[in-house]
Protein backbone atom coordinates (compact mmCIF):
# COMPACT_ATOMS: atom_id res chain seq x y z
CA UNK A 1 0.00 0.00 0.00
CA UNK A 2 1.36 3.20 -1.08
CA UNK A 3 1.36 6.46 1.08
CA UNK A 4 -2.20 8.17 1.32
CA UNK A 5 -2.53 12.35 1.37
CA UNK A 6 -0.89 14.10 4.34
CA UNK A 7 -3.88 17.20 5.43
CA UNK A 8 -3.83 19.04 8.61
CA UNK A 9 -6.13 19.47 11.05
CA UNK A 10 -6.21 22.53 13.23
CA UNK A 11 -6.10 23.45 16.87
CA UNK A 12 -5.80 26.96 17.84
CA UNK A 13 -2.26 27.95 16.27
CA UNK A 14 -1.44 24.53 16.03
CA UNK A 15 -1.76 22.21 12.83
CA UNK A 16 -1.85 18.30 13.15
CA UNK A 17 -0.89 16.10 10.38
CA UNK A 18 -3.17 13.53 9.64
CA UNK A 19 -3.90 10.80 6.96
CA UNK A 20 -7.64 8.55 6.10
CA UNK A 21 -6.97 5.27 5.24
CA UNK A 22 -9.87 3.57 3.89
CA UNK A 23 -13.64 4.04 3.06
CA UNK A 24 -15.47 2.04 5.87
CA UNK A 25 -18.62 2.63 7.09
CA UNK A 26 -16.49 2.34 10.91
CA UNK A 27 -14.55 5.00 11.92
CA UNK A 28 -11.01 4.46 13.49
CA UNK A 29 -8.53 6.45 14.60
CA UNK A 30 -4.87 5.07 15.47
CA UNK A 31 -3.41 7.49 18.38
CA UNK A 32 0.80 6.93 18.52
CA UNK A 33 2.69 6.70 21.19
CA UNK A 34 6.82 8.15 21.14
CA UNK A 35 7.62 7.86 17.76
CA UNK A 36 5.77 9.00 14.57
CA UNK A 37 6.20 10.21 11.25
CA UNK A 38 3.46 9.15 8.98
CA UNK A 39 5.84 10.00 6.34
CA UNK A 40 8.40 7.07 7.48
CA UNK A 41 6.40 4.69 9.03
CA UNK A 42 5.02 3.33 5.51
CA UNK A 43 8.41 2.52 4.62
CA UNK A 44 8.15 -0.14 7.48
CA UNK A 45 6.58 -3.31 5.79
CA UNK A 46 5.06 -4.30 9.11
CA UNK A 47 2.88 -0.77 9.79
CA UNK A 48 1.84 -1.30 6.48
CA UNK A 49 0.41 -4.66 6.72
CA UNK A 50 -1.10 -3.17 10.38
CA UNK A 51 -2.84 -0.23 8.23
CA UNK A 52 -4.04 -2.56 5.79
CA UNK A 53 -5.87 -4.58 7.75
CA UNK A 54 -7.49 -1.82 9.96
CA UNK A 55 -8.56 -0.01 6.83
CA UNK A 56 -9.87 -3.04 5.77
CA UNK A 57 -12.75 -2.65 8.00
CA UNK A 58 -13.19 1.20 8.92
CA UNK A 59 -11.96 4.26 7.60
CA UNK A 60 -8.96 4.46 9.38
CA UNK A 61 -7.64 8.16 10.45
CA UNK A 62 -3.82 8.57 11.36
CA UNK A 63 -1.44 11.51 13.04
CA UNK A 64 1.54 12.36 14.02
CA UNK A 65 0.72 14.06 17.65
CA UNK A 66 2.22 17.25 18.27
CA UNK A 67 5.68 18.13 18.50
CA UNK A 68 6.05 14.63 16.59
CA UNK A 69 6.69 13.85 12.41
CA UNK A 70 4.82 16.35 10.07
CA UNK A 71 2.59 17.94 12.78
CA UNK A 72 3.38 21.28 14.48
CA UNK A 73 6.65 21.76 16.31
CA UNK A 74 5.29 23.72 20.13
CA UNK A 75 6.41 25.07 23.20
CA UNK A 76 7.27 22.56 25.78
CA UNK A 77 4.31 23.71 27.83
CA UNK A 78 2.03 22.62 25.13
CA UNK A 79 2.90 19.17 25.39
CA UNK A 80 0.13 18.63 28.87
CA UNK A 81 -1.74 15.63 27.77
CA UNK A 82 -4.90 17.27 27.79
CA UNK A 83 -3.98 19.72 24.75
CA UNK A 84 -2.46 16.76 23.47
CA UNK A 85 -5.82 14.32 23.90
CA UNK A 86 -7.72 17.66 22.05
CA UNK A 87 -5.47 17.45 19.18
CA UNK A 88 -7.54 14.25 18.50
CA UNK A 89 -10.77 15.96 18.33
CA UNK A 90 -9.31 18.74 16.25
CA UNK A 91 -8.79 15.32 13.88
CA UNK A 92 -11.78 13.96 14.35
CA UNK A 93 -13.83 17.23 12.97
CA UNK A 94 -11.38 18.08 10.42
CA UNK A 95 -11.55 13.85 9.10
CA UNK A 96 -15.76 14.98 8.70
CA UNK A 97 -15.80 12.10 11.88
CA UNK A 98 -18.43 12.57 14.18
CA UNK A 99 -17.87 9.28 16.61
CA UNK A 100 -15.15 6.89 16.47
CA UNK A 101 -12.91 3.75 18.35
CA UNK A 102 -9.61 5.22 19.50
CA UNK A 103 -7.04 3.03 19.33
CA UNK A 104 -4.44 4.09 21.87
CA UNK A 105 -0.98 3.20 21.95
CA UNK A 106 1.23 3.47 24.38
CA UNK A 107 1.15 7.07 25.57
CA UNK A 108 -1.49 6.78 23.04
CA UNK A 109 -3.97 4.95 25.30
CA UNK A 110 -3.49 7.53 28.22
CA UNK A 111 -4.52 10.20 25.91
CA UNK A 112 -7.79 8.22 24.48
CA UNK A 113 -8.51 7.20 27.92
CA UNK A 114 -8.33 11.44 29.00
CA UNK A 115 -10.86 12.18 25.55
CA UNK A 116 -13.03 9.13 26.33
CA UNK A 117 -14.10 10.53 29.59
CA UNK A 118 -14.00 14.27 29.17
CA UNK A 119 -15.91 13.72 25.36
CA UNK A 120 -17.92 10.54 25.39
CA UNK A 121 -20.44 11.63 23.06
CA UNK A 122 -17.38 11.53 19.95
CA UNK A 123 -15.91 7.85 21.06
CA UNK A 124 -17.94 4.58 20.20
CA UNK A 125 -14.93 1.96 21.64
CA UNK A 126 -11.07 2.17 23.29
CA UNK A 127 -8.85 -0.43 21.79
CA UNK A 128 -5.46 0.26 24.45
CA UNK A 129 -2.85 -1.37 23.46
CA UNK A 130 0.39 -1.47 25.37
CA UNK A 131 -1.11 1.28 27.73
CA UNK A 132 -0.90 2.74 31.13
CA UNK A 133 -2.68 4.98 33.77
CA UNK A 134 0.24 6.17 35.45
CA UNK A 135 3.72 6.31 34.03
CA UNK A 136 5.87 6.17 37.43
CA UNK A 137 4.35 2.87 38.15
CA UNK A 138 4.51 1.35 35.00
CA UNK A 139 6.55 2.11 32.85
CA UNK A 140 9.70 3.95 34.81
CA UNK A 141 10.83 4.69 38.32
CA UNK A 142 13.05 8.12 38.79
CA UNK A 143 16.31 6.67 38.70
CA UNK A 144 14.93 4.18 35.35
CA UNK A 145 13.90 7.69 33.64
CA UNK A 146 16.91 9.65 34.70
CA UNK A 147 18.87 6.96 32.59
CA UNK A 148 16.26 7.11 29.79
CA UNK A 149 16.78 11.36 29.34
CA UNK A 150 20.29 10.54 29.54
CA UNK A 151 20.04 7.65 26.46
CA UNK A 152 17.60 10.63 24.43
CA UNK A 153 20.99 13.51 25.26
CA UNK A 154 23.49 11.33 24.39
CA UNK A 155 22.16 8.69 21.85
CA UNK A 156 19.21 10.03 20.18
CA UNK A 157 18.77 9.29 16.66
CA UNK A 158 21.33 6.51 16.53
CA UNK A 159 18.22 3.49 17.59
CA UNK A 160 18.38 5.09 21.03
CA UNK A 161 14.88 3.73 22.07
CA UNK A 162 14.93 0.40 20.02
CA UNK A 163 16.10 -1.84 22.63
CA UNK A 164 12.82 -0.36 24.85
CA UNK A 165 10.46 -0.23 22.18
CA UNK A 166 10.85 -3.07 19.80
CA UNK A 167 13.96 -5.35 21.39
CA UNK A 168 12.77 -8.54 19.14
CA UNK A 169 14.25 -6.88 16.58
CA UNK A 170 17.52 -5.61 18.02
CA UNK A 171 19.37 -7.82 15.96
CA UNK A 172 18.20 -6.68 12.88
CA UNK A 173 21.02 -3.95 11.53
CA UNK A 174 18.75 -2.92 8.70
CA UNK A 175 16.23 -2.59 10.85
CA UNK A 176 18.03 -0.71 13.33
CA UNK A 177 19.64 1.70 10.88
CA UNK A 178 16.11 2.45 9.49
CA UNK A 179 14.93 3.26 13.76
CA UNK A 180 17.86 5.61 13.73
CA UNK A 181 16.35 7.49 10.97
CA UNK A 182 12.65 7.32 12.79
CA UNK A 183 13.81 8.91 15.64
CA UNK A 184 15.73 11.61 14.19
CA UNK A 185 12.86 12.23 11.62
CA UNK A 186 9.75 11.84 14.72
CA UNK A 187 11.37 14.79 16.72
CA UNK A 188 14.53 16.34 17.96
CA UNK A 189 16.49 15.65 20.69
CA UNK A 190 15.16 18.83 22.07
CA UNK A 191 11.57 17.73 21.50
CA UNK A 192 12.12 14.25 22.38
CA UNK A 193 13.23 15.09 25.83
CA UNK A 194 10.00 17.49 26.16
CA UNK A 195 7.90 15.08 25.42
CA UNK A 196 9.35 12.14 27.41
CA UNK A 197 8.99 14.89 30.78
CA UNK A 198 5.59 15.41 29.51
CA UNK A 199 5.11 11.57 29.94
CA UNK A 200 6.42 10.72 32.86
CA UNK A 201 3.86 13.17 34.29
CA UNK A 202 1.07 10.67 32.65
CA UNK A 203 -1.42 10.31 35.62
CA UNK A 204 -4.86 9.41 34.57
CA UNK A 205 -5.72 7.14 37.20
CA UNK A 206 -8.83 9.05 37.94
CA UNK A 207 -10.38 9.22 34.98
CA UNK A 208 -10.75 5.54 34.35
CA UNK A 209 -13.98 5.29 36.32
CA UNK A 210 -15.44 7.76 34.02
CA UNK A 211 -14.42 5.53 30.97
CA UNK A 212 -18.32 4.49 29.73
CA UNK A 213 -17.04 3.38 26.10
CA UNK A 214 -16.47 -0.53 25.47
CA UNK A 215 -13.33 -1.23 26.36
CA UNK A 216 -10.24 -3.80 24.83
CA UNK A 217 -7.37 -3.71 26.61
CA UNK A 218 -4.74 -5.68 24.92
CA UNK A 219 -0.88 -6.28 26.69
CA UNK A 220 2.20 -8.08 25.29
CA UNK A 221 3.66 -10.52 28.29
CA UNK A 222 7.11 -9.19 28.67
CA UNK A 223 6.55 -5.73 27.14
CA UNK A 224 9.97 -4.43 27.63
CA UNK A 225 8.61 -0.62 28.32
CA UNK A 226 5.58 -0.62 29.67
CA UNK A 227 4.86 -3.66 32.07
CA UNK A 228 2.01 -5.81 31.48
CA UNK A 229 0.52 -5.00 35.33
CA UNK A 230 -0.25 -1.42 34.42
CA UNK A 231 -2.46 -2.93 31.53
CA UNK A 232 -4.25 -5.34 33.89
CA UNK A 233 -4.91 -2.30 36.26
CA UNK A 234 -6.58 -0.52 33.60
CA UNK A 235 -8.80 -3.94 32.37
CA UNK A 236 -9.94 -4.21 36.34
CA UNK A 237 -10.26 0.03 36.56
CA UNK A 238 -12.43 0.36 33.32
CA UNK A 239 -15.85 -0.73 33.75
CA UNK A 240 -17.08 -3.91 31.94
CA UNK A 241 -13.19 -4.10 30.02
CA UNK A 242 -12.21 -6.33 28.35
CA UNK A 243 -8.16 -8.20 28.92
CA UNK A 244 -6.01 -9.91 26.30
CA UNK A 245 -2.93 -11.40 26.85
CA UNK A 246 -0.82 -12.10 24.17
CA UNK A 247 2.88 -13.04 23.51
CA UNK A 248 5.66 -11.04 22.98
CA UNK A 249 8.53 -8.62 24.23
CA UNK A 250 8.18 -5.60 21.56
CA UNK A 251 5.69 -2.65 22.52
CA UNK A 252 4.63 -0.88 19.29
CA UNK A 253 1.33 -2.35 18.38
CA UNK A 254 2.58 -2.81 14.73
CA UNK A 255 5.29 -5.06 15.75
CA UNK A 256 5.35 -8.48 16.21
CA UNK A 257 2.46 -10.43 15.11
CA UNK A 258 0.69 -7.50 13.76
CA UNK A 259 -2.00 -9.70 11.99
CA UNK A 260 -2.83 -10.99 15.40
CA UNK A 261 -3.29 -7.66 16.81
CA UNK A 262 -5.24 -6.75 13.96
CA UNK A 263 -7.68 -10.04 14.55
CA UNK A 264 -8.16 -8.93 17.93
CA UNK A 265 -8.96 -5.53 17.31
CA UNK A 266 -11.69 -6.14 14.34
CA UNK A 267 -13.41 -8.88 16.09
CA UNK A 268 -13.72 -6.18 19.06
CA UNK A 269 -14.42 -3.65 16.91
CA UNK A 270 -17.08 -5.15 14.58
CA UNK A 271 -18.34 -7.91 16.69
CA UNK A 272 -18.07 -10.93 14.18
CA UNK A 273 -14.45 -12.69 14.05
CA UNK A 274 -12.18 -11.83 11.01
CA UNK A 275 -12.14 -13.86 7.50
CA UNK A 276 -8.87 -15.93 7.01
CA UNK A 277 -6.33 -13.84 5.72
CA UNK A 278 -4.97 -15.43 2.41
CA UNK A 279 -1.61 -14.87 3.36
CA UNK A 280 -1.49 -17.03 6.91
CA UNK A 281 -0.42 -20.41 6.72
CA UNK A 282 0.43 -24.02 9.01
CA UNK A 283 4.41 -23.74 9.15
CA UNK A 284 7.28 -25.23 10.97
CA UNK A 285 9.67 -22.44 12.74
CA UNK A 286 13.55 -22.96 13.31
CA UNK A 287 15.02 -20.83 14.96
CA UNK A 288 19.08 -21.74 16.01
CA UNK A 289 21.65 -19.39 17.85
CA UNK A 290 24.89 -19.89 18.21
CA UNK A 291 26.36 -20.10 21.48
CA UNK A 292 30.07 -21.28 22.14
CA UNK A 293 32.74 -20.28 20.43
CA UNK A 294 31.15 -17.91 17.99
CA UNK A 295 30.96 -14.13 17.87
CA UNK A 296 29.84 -11.06 15.47
CA UNK A 297 30.71 -7.71 15.57
CA UNK A 298 27.06 -6.08 16.45
CA UNK A 299 28.29 -2.58 15.37
CA UNK A 300 29.39 -3.50 11.51
CA UNK A 301 27.21 -6.83 10.97
CA UNK A 302 30.19 -8.12 10.36
CA UNK A 303 31.15 -11.63 11.79
CA UNK A 304 34.93 -12.00 13.76
CA UNK A 305 36.56 -15.13 12.30
CA UNK A 306 37.00 -17.39 9.08
CA UNK A 307 35.07 -19.83 10.51
CA UNK A 308 31.93 -17.88 11.76
CA UNK A 309 31.90 -16.42 8.39
CA UNK A 310 32.01 -19.90 6.50
CA UNK A 311 28.76 -21.29 8.95
CA UNK A 312 27.02 -17.80 7.56
CA UNK A 313 28.10 -18.96 3.87
CA UNK A 314 26.77 -22.44 4.79
CA UNK A 315 22.95 -21.21 5.82
CA UNK A 316 21.33 -20.36 2.48
CA UNK A 317 22.57 -23.63 1.05
CA UNK A 318 21.37 -25.62 4.12
CA UNK A 319 17.84 -23.97 3.71
CA UNK A 320 17.73 -24.23 0.11
CA UNK A 321 18.48 -28.10 0.12
CA UNK A 322 15.67 -28.97 2.87
CA UNK A 323 13.17 -26.47 1.57
CA UNK A 324 13.10 -23.78 4.25
CA UNK A 325 12.34 -19.33 3.81
CA UNK A 326 15.19 -18.32 5.98
CA UNK A 327 15.32 -13.89 7.24
CA UNK A 328 19.24 -12.94 6.69
CA UNK A 329 21.21 -14.43 9.17
CA UNK A 330 22.16 -11.81 12.09
CA UNK A 331 22.67 -13.43 15.36
CA UNK A 332 20.03 -15.83 15.09
CA UNK A 333 18.71 -18.17 12.13
CA UNK A 334 14.76 -17.80 11.74
CA UNK A 335 13.60 -20.29 8.61
CA UNK A 336 10.07 -21.85 8.09
CA UNK A 337 9.52 -25.00 6.34
CA UNK A 338 6.43 -26.83 5.24
CA UNK A 339 6.92 -30.03 7.26
CA UNK A 340 8.38 -30.71 10.12
CA UNK A 341 11.28 -33.18 9.04
CA UNK A 342 12.74 -31.15 6.62
CA UNK A 343 13.15 -28.82 9.76
CA UNK A 344 14.71 -31.14 11.83
CA UNK A 345 17.00 -32.49 8.86
CA UNK A 346 18.22 -28.82 8.17
CA UNK A 347 18.44 -28.35 12.19
CA UNK A 348 20.96 -31.28 11.86
CA UNK A 349 22.58 -29.92 9.17
CA UNK A 350 23.34 -27.44 10.87
CA UNK A 351 24.45 -28.49 13.77
CA UNK A 352 26.44 -30.96 11.90
CA UNK A 353 28.23 -27.99 9.73
CA UNK A 354 28.45 -25.87 13.29
CA UNK A 355 30.59 -28.79 15.28
CA UNK A 356 32.51 -28.86 11.93
CA UNK A 357 33.82 -24.95 12.53
CA UNK A 358 34.38 -25.73 16.34
CA UNK A 359 31.30 -24.04 17.68
CA UNK A 360 27.98 -24.77 18.86
CA UNK A 361 24.08 -24.06 18.57
CA UNK A 362 21.22 -24.23 20.27
CA UNK A 363 18.00 -24.87 18.62
CA UNK A 364 14.47 -24.35 18.86
CA UNK A 365 11.10 -25.71 16.98
CA UNK A 366 7.48 -25.17 16.64
CA UNK A 367 4.36 -25.41 14.42
CA UNK A 368 1.93 -22.83 14.25
CA UNK A 369 0.14 -20.23 11.90
CA UNK A 370 1.98 -17.23 10.29
CA UNK A 371 1.89 -14.56 7.72
CA UNK A 372 4.24 -15.62 4.76
CA UNK A 373 4.07 -12.28 3.52
CA UNK A 374 5.81 -10.79 6.69
CA UNK A 375 9.43 -9.99 6.09
CA UNK A 376 11.36 -10.43 8.25
CA UNK A 377 9.40 -13.44 10.20
CA UNK A 378 6.87 -12.75 12.90
CA UNK A 379 4.37 -13.81 14.69
CA UNK A 380 3.45 -15.82 18.00
CA UNK A 381 5.07 -18.90 16.87
CA UNK A 382 8.39 -17.54 16.00
CA UNK A 383 8.82 -16.24 19.00
CA UNK A 384 8.08 -19.45 20.61
CA UNK A 385 10.26 -21.25 18.53
CA UNK A 386 12.93 -18.47 20.14
CA UNK A 387 12.46 -19.41 23.39
CA UNK A 388 12.15 -23.38 22.85
CA UNK A 389 15.67 -22.44 21.44
CA UNK A 390 16.90 -20.19 24.64
CA UNK A 391 15.86 -23.00 26.51
CA UNK A 392 18.42 -26.04 24.75
CA UNK A 393 21.06 -27.38 26.04
CA UNK A 394 24.36 -26.47 23.87
CA UNK A 395 23.87 -28.63 20.32
CA UNK A 396 20.37 -29.70 21.50
CA UNK A 397 18.04 -30.12 18.85
CA UNK A 398 14.22 -29.02 20.92
CA UNK A 399 11.12 -29.33 20.15
CA UNK A 400 7.14 -28.48 21.37
CA UNK A 401 5.69 -32.01 21.56
CA UNK A 402 3.14 -31.06 19.21
CA UNK A 403 5.61 -30.43 15.91
CA UNK A 404 7.39 -33.85 17.60
CA UNK A 405 3.99 -35.28 16.67
CA UNK A 406 3.85 -34.89 13.44
CA UNK A 407 6.71 -36.45 12.28
CA UNK A 408 5.62 -39.73 13.41
CA UNK A 409 6.45 -42.23 12.06
CA UNK A 410 9.25 -41.26 9.89
CA UNK A 411 12.09 -42.72 12.17
CA UNK A 412 13.11 -39.42 14.17
CA UNK A 413 13.14 -40.62 18.11
CA UNK A 414 12.58 -37.77 20.76
CA UNK A 415 13.28 -37.97 24.65
CA UNK A 416 10.68 -35.93 27.56
CA UNK A 417 12.38 -32.34 28.19
CA UNK A 418 9.70 -31.48 30.83
CA UNK A 419 7.84 -28.09 29.68
CA UNK A 420 8.45 -24.80 29.22
CA UNK A 421 6.18 -21.32 31.02
CA UNK A 422 5.58 -19.03 28.50
CA UNK A 423 3.98 -15.43 29.19
CA UNK A 424 1.25 -14.95 27.57
CA UNK A 425 0.50 -18.40 27.14
CA UNK A 426 -1.68 -20.30 29.42
CA UNK A 427 -0.94 -23.81 29.35
CA UNK A 428 2.71 -24.57 30.13
CA UNK A 429 4.54 -25.85 26.61
CA UNK A 430 5.13 -29.81 26.53
CA UNK A 431 8.99 -30.24 25.03
CA UNK A 432 11.08 -32.93 23.74
CA UNK A 433 14.60 -33.06 22.56
CA UNK A 434 15.78 -34.62 19.03
CA UNK A 435 17.58 -38.23 19.85
CA UNK A 436 21.09 -38.98 19.58
CA UNK A 437 21.23 -41.34 16.16
CA UNK A 438 22.34 -44.01 18.70
CA UNK A 439 18.75 -44.23 20.09
CA UNK A 440 17.56 -45.17 16.70
CA UNK A 441 18.11 -48.54 17.91
CA UNK A 442 18.08 -49.14 21.48
CA UNK A 443 19.71 -51.42 22.86
CA UNK A 444 20.89 -52.85 26.54
CA UNK A 445 24.65 -53.99 26.35
CA UNK A 446 27.90 -53.99 28.72
CA UNK A 447 30.57 -51.37 27.32
CA UNK A 448 33.49 -52.88 25.38
CA UNK A 449 36.49 -51.05 23.45
CA UNK A 450 35.58 -49.92 20.27
CA UNK A 451 36.63 -52.52 17.66
CA UNK A 452 36.41 -51.09 13.97
CA UNK A 453 36.67 -54.32 12.66
CA UNK A 454 33.23 -55.09 13.50
CA UNK A 455 31.87 -53.15 11.08
CA UNK A 456 30.69 -54.78 8.03
CA UNK A 457 32.69 -52.90 4.57
CA UNK A 458 29.87 -50.40 3.67
CA UNK A 459 29.95 -49.25 7.14
CA UNK A 460 33.46 -48.83 7.25
CA UNK A 461 33.55 -46.61 3.94
CA UNK A 462 30.57 -44.31 5.36
CA UNK A 463 32.48 -43.96 8.83
CA UNK A 464 36.15 -42.52 6.78
CA UNK A 465 34.11 -40.41 5.28
CA UNK A 466 32.74 -39.28 9.12
CA UNK A 467 35.93 -38.49 10.00
CA UNK A 468 36.65 -36.30 6.77
CA UNK A 469 33.70 -33.91 8.38
CA UNK A 470 30.96 -34.68 5.76
CA UNK A 471 27.24 -34.67 6.28
CA UNK A 472 25.28 -37.23 5.88
CA UNK A 473 23.67 -36.31 2.61
CA UNK A 474 27.11 -35.10 1.14
CA UNK A 475 27.74 -38.77 2.32
CA UNK A 476 24.70 -40.10 0.44
CA UNK A 477 25.93 -37.92 -2.58
CA UNK A 478 29.28 -39.69 -2.60
CA UNK A 479 28.20 -43.04 -1.79
CA UNK A 480 25.11 -42.88 -4.55
CA UNK A 481 22.88 -44.20 -1.77
CA UNK A 482 19.85 -42.63 -0.02
CA UNK A 483 20.21 -39.81 2.86
CA UNK A 484 18.19 -42.71 5.44
CA UNK A 485 20.44 -45.11 4.55
CA UNK A 486 23.34 -43.20 5.10
CA UNK A 487 21.77 -42.18 8.58
CA UNK A 488 21.08 -45.75 9.54
CA UNK A 489 24.57 -46.85 8.74
CA UNK A 490 25.51 -44.05 10.65
CA UNK A 491 23.82 -45.11 13.42
CA UNK A 492 24.70 -48.71 13.59
CA UNK A 493 28.09 -47.88 13.42
CA UNK A 494 27.93 -45.36 16.84
CA UNK A 495 25.90 -48.73 17.89
CA UNK A 496 28.65 -51.35 17.33
CA UNK A 497 31.60 -48.59 18.29
CA UNK A 498 29.79 -47.57 21.60
CA UNK A 499 30.46 -44.12 20.86
CA UNK A 500 28.16 -41.59 21.66
CA UNK A 501 28.90 -38.90 18.53
CA UNK A 502 29.96 -38.87 15.70
CA UNK A 503 33.11 -36.54 16.08
CA UNK A 504 34.00 -39.52 18.56
CA UNK A 505 33.32 -41.63 15.52
CA UNK A 506 36.23 -39.81 13.80
CA UNK A 507 38.47 -39.30 17.05
CA UNK A 508 38.40 -42.94 17.26
CA UNK A 509 39.68 -43.30 12.83
CA UNK A 510 42.10 -40.64 13.68
CA UNK A 511 44.07 -43.30 16.18
CA UNK A 512 42.87 -46.21 14.62
CA UNK A 513 42.45 -45.51 10.70
CA UNK A 514 39.76 -47.55 9.05
CA UNK A 515 41.31 -50.48 6.45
Amino acid sequence: MRPVETRYARNGETRIAYQVVGQGSLDLVLVPGFLSNLEILWEDPGYGRFVKRLSAFGRLILFDKRGTGLSDRVAAQAYDLGTRADDIRAVLDAAGCGRATLIGASEGAAMSILFAAARPERVRALALCGGYAHFRDSVMDAKSFRGFTHSIQADWGTAATLSLLAPGRTDDRRFAEWWARLERLSASPTEALALASANAAIDVSAMLADVSAPTLVIHRAEDAYAGIEGGRRLARQIKDARFVELPGRDHLIWMGDVEGMADIVEEFVTGERPIAHSNRVLAVLLVARPIAGFQASAGEGRFSDERAERFREAVPRVMERYGGCADPFTSRIAARFDGPARALQAALALRETADSLGFSIAQGIHVGEIDISSKPLSGSPLEMADRIAAAARTSEILLSRLASELVFGSGFQFVDRGTLIIKGVHDPLPLVALAHERHLEPVLRKMRPADPSTLSAREREVLAHVAEGLSNPDIAVQLGLSEHTIKRHVANILLKLDLPTRTAAAALVARQPVR
